[in-house]
């Protein structure tokens, strides 16, 4: 049961690392003066520090609309550990989006 609570435990952590960088690279990314690769870069700095390179390797940024606001949407498509840092490829999926700057 301990061992379950402690997995339990580390998913939810390596979900919000991967969310709170995908959010971090959708900000980057909508500045005025960065380009989508910033913020695909940046999210994977993030998300390399933290937990590691190989949780990293599935970043797609693109340009969205959304309420008629033109947006950044970062998608990240990582590991899902289930038994220590160990689990399904692909298995966990976060997408943030934040609104595009512009200088006009």
């Amino acid at each position: 049961l301990t061992l379950g609570v402690l997995q339990f435990g580390l998913g939810v952590y390596v979900r919000n690392v991967v969310h709170d960088a995908a959010v971090e690279g959708a900000y980057h990314a909508a500045l005025a003066d960065t380009t989508l690769a910033d913020g695909a870069q940046r999210t994977r700095d993030i998300v390399g520090r933290t937990i590691g390179a190989e949780y990293a390797t599935d970043v797609t940024v693109a340009e969205a609309g959304s309420l008629g606001q033109e947006t950044v949407e970062v998608r990240v498509r990582a590991t899902l550990p289930l038994v220590g840092l160990l689990g399904a490829p692909r298995g966990l999926e976060v997408t943030a989006h934040a609104p595009v700057e512009s200088l006009d």
